[in-house]
């Protein structure tokens, strides 16, 4: 069972499972809007304040896919947390989430353990990890643990779920060197279920909202064949 209330939007067009989904986290106490249609997922995640969303791939005809929602979210500057729901047997489509800018994935048919396991995570936003009130600084990026929040050289830079942890984890120690598995067991407290190259999109991201030259990185540095880690200013 998730730990503390959340507030959790569905999108899913089968509607035996979104229904189901929307039951069973009712029953636990948390306020679940279910949706069949990306258009009204995303009418629901600009207007409504959700901690998660639940977001399946293919949503059927006449609607916009999950990497559809999901990009133009984040091109809204939306910040909430995304796991992507996905029917298909295949690393690929998962790869393909991260890169639209999705959290994490869970492929059908999935245990529901596994999936609140997922979500559990998400807690962290507003649990004891945030509760330090540490600021960290690599150069002119500066890191608020309790806001959650990014500036670089004095302006907001807007990550998401997983590219605050990745972030946050090397930040909190600048020049160790993090390996794809340590850096998944940063986000979500394991690496279980989880493809590492998931690790690497989350990087490219940071490097693209983070760098002046992301091809040519100069504070997330990558040593080839073992991890990533954060230049020692």
């Amino acid at each position: 069972m998730v730990d503390s209330t959340m507030r959790i939007l569905i999108c899913d067009d089968e509607s035996a499972l979104r229904e189901a989904l929307r039951e069973s986290f009712e029953r636990e106490g948390h306020q679940v809007v279910a949706v069949a249609d990306g258009r009204a997922a995303l009418d629901q995640a600009t207007t409504g304040a959700f901690d998660v969303l639940l977001l399946d791939i293919s949503l059927g005809p006449g609607s916009p896919d999950g990497y559809e929602v999901c990009r133009e979210l984040r091109r809204r500057r939306n910040v909430l947390a995304i796991i992507m729901l996905t029917a298909r047997d295949g690393e690929v489509d998962a790869v393909l989430g991260l890169e639209a800018g999705a959290d994490d994935y869970v492929v059908k048919p999935f245990r529901p353990a596994e999936l609140r396991s997922r979500m559990r995570a998400v807690l962290r936003r507003g649990g004891s990890q945030a509760l330090g009130g540490e600021v960290l600084q690599a150069g002119d990026i500066v890191l608020d643990i309790r806001r959650r929040e990014v500036r670089r050289a004095g302006q907001e830079v807007a990550l998401t779920f997983s590219e605050f942890e990745v972030l946050r984890a090397m930040m909190l120690s600048p020049g160790t060197l993090f390996n794809r598995q340590e850096l998944l067991r940063a986000i979500w407290g394991d690496s279980a279920y989880r493809d590492p190259r998931g690790i690497d999109v989350h990087i490219r991201h940071l490097r693209e909202k983070l760098e002046d030259a992301p091809e040519d990185p100069q504070l997330i540095l990558t040593v080839r064949g073992a991890g990533y880690r954060i230049r020692e200013r």
